[in-house]
């Protein structure tokens, strides 16, 4: 079974960038799309980006698109989600996790990590 960890959460100031990590063990991981979530204290949890298997495809919510980018490392067995023009809504705990169907299906993802606090101060 694939264990997912995320790291790089911590305080960021509005405007600014932080860079997440997510590393799988195993050596499957280029079988699975991957993606991440985020989830705020008292609201449900919300896709924010998808990747398809080989990198080639992405897929974003409205709320990321054009400030977050989704990147691979097969061969390091990591995920990535820059997060630029940081602003105080994004703050959340953020999941990455894999997904053994459609990438951009939400539906299909399962299989998350612990979680990293990112923290946007205004």
């Amino acid at each position: 079974q694939v264990q997912l960890v995320e790291s790089g959460g911590g305080l960021a100031q509005a405007g600014g960038s932080l860079r997440l990590s997510c590393a799988a063990s195993g050596r499957t991981f280029s079988r699975y799309a991957m993606g991440w979530f985020r989830q705020c204290p008292g609201k449900e949890r919300e896709f924010v980006a998808a990747i398809s298997r080989s990198g080639d495809s992405t897929y974003y919510a409205d709320s990321v698109k054009g400030r977050f980018t989704i990147s691979r490392d097969n061969a390091k067995n990591t995920v990535y989600l820059q997060m630029n023009s940081l602003k105080s809504e994004d703050t959340a705990v953020y999941y990455c996790a894999l997904n053994r169907g459609v990438y951009y299906r939400v539906a299909d993802f399962g299989s998350w990590g612990q979680g990293t606090q990112v923290t946007v101060s205004s």
